[in-house]
């Protein structure tokens, strides 16, 4: 197993990235803050190059490089965020890059990394799929294989953010980190544990997608036999080895959230900061919730915001209806002029928005001489639905909810 960086090894990394990054300053988030009676800051690594954190650990690596080994080409397997990484390290430092992507990549990310110069090849339905095909191919070329996790100089590339978190928050109290195969929270644990031991590092997986945490429950590495979460940037079936030595010892806590409590802190940061991250990306905001803590310093990583239109699309819809801002029903009513009015009158009445309704006089789940109408209405929390619903049946309707 390779040698686990240690403090010197970030702050080399730090120097070989100084005229690289762009500036990710602290955000501090007052509708969080509120709402979980902490002082929340957001590290938004959504605003990095090529819109996450990975660029830190694949150029770092490459800038490492022997002039021999860079002479050879590179190859990497990736959802996506460290596709793009490695494509723009290599394209700037002047190497040929093949990147393996899962063929179920979202567009934006398979497409960035295009655009960034390399090669693309998809296979597989998953990340460790398109490993086992990098790895293929890395024998084949005799290329150098860019581990998106299981590597040091990619490790200590991560930790430069706990440097950048430390200087501008010294006195911090909890650092919570997206897991996906660990290297970005074992790079930022060992700076910030190295700095002040006192420091909690907690991390946060999906429900659908937690190796790290089994393993760690079960004293040793655990692989996954699937993965099922909206947040595909951490769907990780085997996390790796050394990034398991360095969270067991240095990583105080992992947590996870499920896809709805990602959906919900999704549609908050968007709405509310004006920030797009894609959904591995917001994890650290859905785990706040869980520490069990008041008034203390935490620090949020938003490790990436590369997200395509279609699924943010889908998010935003899917996170409304988690927040009780959607209400979509249908109700049977009998096919006579003025039956829409009064429902519509119902609806208004109590503050509901109308936003689709949808007359069909094909469907009806009672009477022959009834059409169905589904409507789709904008709400203002789960009271207010729990109210218009009430609402509704004292005026004599018997509706079916649909989300």
């Amino acid at each position: 197993m390779d040698k686990k960086p240690n403090i010197s090894d970030i702050k080399k990394a730090q120097e070989n990235l100084k005229d690289v990054l762009n500036p990710t300053k602290l955000i501090y988030s007052n509708i969080f803050s509120n709402e979980f009676e902490n002082e929340i800051y957001l590290k938004p690594e959504n605003l990095q190059k090529t819109g996450a954190f990975k660029i830190r650990g694949a150029y770092n690596t490459i800038k490492n490089l022997s002039k021999e080994d860079r002479k050879n080409g590179l190859i990497c397997s990736s959802a996506g965020n460290h596709a793009q990484g490695v494509a723009y390290a290599a394209k700037e430092l002047g190497v040929k890059a093949t990147i393996v992507m899962p063929k179920f990549t979202p567009f934006i990310k398979v497409e960035g990394t295009k655009q960034l110069g390399a090669n693309v090849v998809l296979s597989g339905k998953v990340y460790d799929e398109a490993y086992e095909k990098a790895k293929e191919l890395q024998k084949e070329h005799d290329y150098v294989f860019v581990h998106p996790f299981e590597n040091p100089d990619v490790i200590a590339g991560q930790g430069t953010i706990g440097l950048e978190i430390h200087e501008e928050l010294s006195d911090v109290d909890y650092v919570i980190v997206p897991i996906g195969g660990g290297g970005l929270i074992s790079g930022i644990a060992i700076a910030l544990k190295e700095m002040n031991p006192n420091i909690k590092v907690i991390g946060v997986e999906p429900t659908g997608a937690c190796a790290m945490k089994m393993s760690l429950e079960n004293k040793g590495l655990t692989y996954l036999k699937s993965v099922d979460t909206i947040a595909d940037g951490v769907a990780v079936r085997k996390p790796g080895k050394l990034t398991y030595s360095i969270i067991k010892d240095y990583v105080d806590e992992i947590v996870t959230v499920d896809d709805f409590e990602l959906m919900d802190a999704l549609i908050v940061l968007i709405e509310k900061h004006k920030l797009i991250a894609e959904p591995s990306g917001a994890l650290s905001i859905a785990a706040v919730k869980k520490l069990n803590v008041k008034d203390k310093k935490i620090v949020s990583v938003i490790s990436g915001g590369n997200i395509d239109l279609v699924t943010i699309s889908s998010m935003i819809n899917k996170g409304l209806v988690s927040r009780g801002r959607l209400l979509c029903f249908t109700v049977d009513l009998p096919d006579i002029p003025g039956e829409m009015v009064k429902i519509a009158q119902t609806l208004a009445d109590n503050n509901a928005n109308i936003i689709k309704l949808d007359h069909d006089k094909f469907k009806s789940s009672t009477r022959l001489t009834n059409v169905q109408l589904e409507v789709t209405v904008e709400t203002n929390g789960h009271e207010h639905i729990e109210q218009l619903i009430d609402s509704l049946l004292e005026h004599g309707y018997s509706i079916s909810r649909l989300y």
